[in-house]
């Protein structure tokens, strides 16, 4: 069953200059499309990464998830109902109190004037719930001491941060949480523990992570399903397996080539051709096509469909029915 269905997302922003410098300077309005068209399904307590380089839309999404961000076309549905369009300020409430968002900076996420014990129970106190034990309860189950509750931000490690940002995401008891690259900033070693924590937490609980990370080793191990990210377009969609056996798409294959591996080290890799587009001035038809060594007319003129090739979605003119 589906727990989120994102369908057609669009997010563009404005990024022109102030009134005032277009009419001197004479320059038109410009916008920068984070998101193009991006449509999947997260099935409940499942894991569903999103993996892309820097500036590919992974964190808007995420954002316009939770409803940080409002989409500037199609939707995002939770459990059937759409946020942007639900009317019934009853149902949004209950629907926002399922969802919840752990950040990739841990220390700048956390009130650094606010003791631990109030940063975690926060989400339950907005809504007048009982916080009664609450927070020294969630932060043993995150692997931290009771007393760590009166304690600041800036007493802690950035892993026991994160620890934090888990403990306060599981406060409203949550459905779904997003998590956007929430050890990037961490150490390898450090990073493990909490990434093995979340996986825990998810067994038990029977959460559902929108997992949003640049590292293909994690999200192999944590996702389920990953969806790989270019431009803002969705290019390619899989489970672990497939995706690393048998990357459909060239931009897939671009990125595990570049990915370090232990078993080669040492090894060559040609540097992948051309630079990231402008998003801007995105390209016509297929967004890759400038860096694709299997572009051709077709590629610069239509932008290609997700479809399915066996059990992938994958959005490419030239890859193989097979």
């Amino acid at each position: 069953m589906s727990l989120v269905s994102v369908r057609n997302l669009t997010r563009v922003f404005d990024v022109s200059k102030p009134w005032l410098n277009r009419v001197l300077e004479r320059l038109p309005k410009r916008y920068l499309t984070a998101v193009s068209d991006v449509s999947f399904q997260i099935e409940e307590n499942k894991v569903y990464a999103l993996v892309g380089e820097s500036g590919s839309g992974k964190s808007t999404i995420g954002k316009m998830l939770v409803g940080l961000l409002p989409p500037s076309e199609g939707g995002v549905e939770i459990r059937g109902v759409n946020l942007a369009s639900e009317q019934d300020a009853k149902t949004i409430d209950d629907i926002r109190s399922d969802i919840q968002m752990i950040f990739q900076d841990p220390y700048a996420s956390l009130n650094p004037r606010w003791r631990v014990g109030d940063i975690i129970v926060e989400p339950v106190a907005a809504r007048g719930g009982d916080t009664t034990g609450l927070a020294s309860k969630l932060l043993e189950q995150v692997g931290l001491a009771a007393e760590d509750a009166q304690k600041f931000p800036h007493e802690f490690s950035g892993g026991q941060r994160q620890r934090i940002a888990v403990a306060r995401a599981l406060a409203s008891n949550p459905k779904l949480i997003v998590c956007d690259e929430p050890t990037s900033a961490l150490d390898v070693s450090v990073q493990a523990q909490v990434l093995n924590l979340m996986s825990d937490l998810k067994d038990d609980l029977g959460l559902t992570y929108l997992f949003i990370s640049h590292d293909l080793t994690v999200v192999r191990h944590m996702a389920d399903t990953i969806g790989v990210l270019y431009l803002g377009r969705l290019v390619e969609e899989a489970a672990p397996e497939d995706l690393f056996t048998t990357p459909r798409h060239p931009y897939t294959q671009m990125l595990l080539d570049a990915a370090p591996r232990m078993d080669e080290i040492g090894r060559e890799v040609e540097p992948p051709t051309g630079e990231i587009p402008d998003p801007i001035n995105p390209p016509s038809g297929c967004a890759f096509h400038p860096r694709c060594p299997l572009a051709t007319d077709i590629c610069r003129e239509r932008r290609p469909e997700l479809r399915y090739v066996g059990i992938t979605r994958v959005a490419c003119h030239h890859t193989d029915a097979a």
